[in-house]
């Protein structure tokens, strides 16, 4: 059976192994043994509530609790940019016009921003390959909604997650080639490999400050603006169904989306509820359900099929395990697909 849990220090070896797997372009989840160990360290600090609540970065690992194996990972950092600078490229439009040659154009323009600092971030999302079965990958994205659900207080109003931008078949980033190798003078995966390091100040030393019109660059980089990779394109969905969308910022390496919500409009925050558990058999016809305890420093999520009824929610004692729950604890619930609206 799978659940979805709070990471804690004897995971890292199998973290370790899960980040060999991801690939470039994911710069919070990078295979080096010291910095997923640090990050460990604040992960268990902030479930224990040890730290301030903007520098916590809460992870979760899905675990296969027959093998014991990590099937899968997720993050929410609790603010971004406040310990070190954060980047993302603003697109915008500035206007060129002349009464005499009755000429009238509008130019996107890229602006070097930091206006996302202090947001919230989804981030660090992997679900391995031999576990991309089923819903697997749904249920690991949206448990981090349920969690904000249960802890609102824990984070800022705005939401943001930086999408995985778009790579060519060899793995190249056309955005990067057609804009940064110019200013950086090195190979996309040296780059990536720098910011996953917190090595930043490189991109206000060399990038420029003035808007670069997309125009001037080359059709395949601007054809990839706000593009995700072929891998990331169902993440995109899922998180565009819980209440985020993409407003026009992008990453400054890989041209990714960067996708913006308010906590308070989420699917999770809105539509899920607390019940208290129960032991029984649910309805056969029940839908799929994230079920979720409400203990911060232990928290854990299940997919079952159920259904609350009367305020309570049968489960089998097997699924109380997981949840490290008894009859009669509180647990959240949200249905695990979007209800479609049948309103006319």
């Amino acid at each position: 059976m799978l659940v979805v849990r709070a990471i804690t220090t004897s995971d890292l070896d199998a973290l370790l192994e899960m980040a060999s797997q991801v690939g470039t372009g994911m710069t919070t989840l990078k295979p080096d043994r010291t910095m997923l160990g640090d990050r460990i360290a604040v992960a268990v600090a902030s479930f224990a509530q040890t730290i301030a609540p903007e520098k916590r970065d809460y992870m979760f690992v899905m675990e296969d609790t027959s093998s014991g194996r990590m099937a899968g990972v997720c993050a929410i950092k609790g603010a971004v940019g406040l310990t070190e600078p954060f980047y993302n490229y603003r697109i915008g439009t500035l206007v060129h016009s002349s009464r005499e040659l009755d000429i009238f154009t509008r130019m996107d323009t890229l602006y070097l921003s930091n206006d996302l600092t202090g947001s919230t971030e989804l981030c660090s999302l992997f679900l391995h390959p031999d576990y991309r079965i089923g819903h697997n990958g749904k249920w690991l994205s949206k448990s981090r909604f349920l969690f904000i659900a249960q802890f609102p207080h824990l984070f800022t109003e705005k939401l943001i997650a930086e999408m995985r931008g778009f790579q060519a078949e060899d793995g190249s980033s056309p955005f990067y080639e057609g804009l940064g190798r110019h200013f950086f003078k090195m190979d996309f995966d040296h780059v990536d490999d720098l910011t996953a390091l917190g090595k930043k100040s490189f991109i206000a030393e060399l990038m420029p400050r003035q808007p670069l019109y997309v125009a001037y660059l080359p059709d395949d980089a601007q054809s990839v603006i706000g593009m995700v990779h072929r891998s990331t394109a169902p993440a995109r969905k899922l998180l565009e169904q819980e209440g985020m969308h993409f407003e026009g910022y992008i990453d400054i390496f890989d041209a990714g989306p960067v996708l913006q919500g308010r906590v308070s409009e989420l699917r999770a925050v809105r539509d899920s509820a607390v019940v208290a558990a129960s032991e029984g058999a649910s309805a056969p016809d029940a839908e799929q359900t994230l079920i979720s305890n409400t203990v911060l420093q232990d928290f854990r999520m299940i997919v079952a099929q159920a259904a609350p009824a009367g305020g309570r929610l049968p489960l089998s004692a097997a699924q109380l395990e997981l949840l490290h729950c008894s009859r009669g604890d509180p647990l959240r619930t949200l249905p695990l697909n979007v209800r479609k609206n049948t309103n006319v």
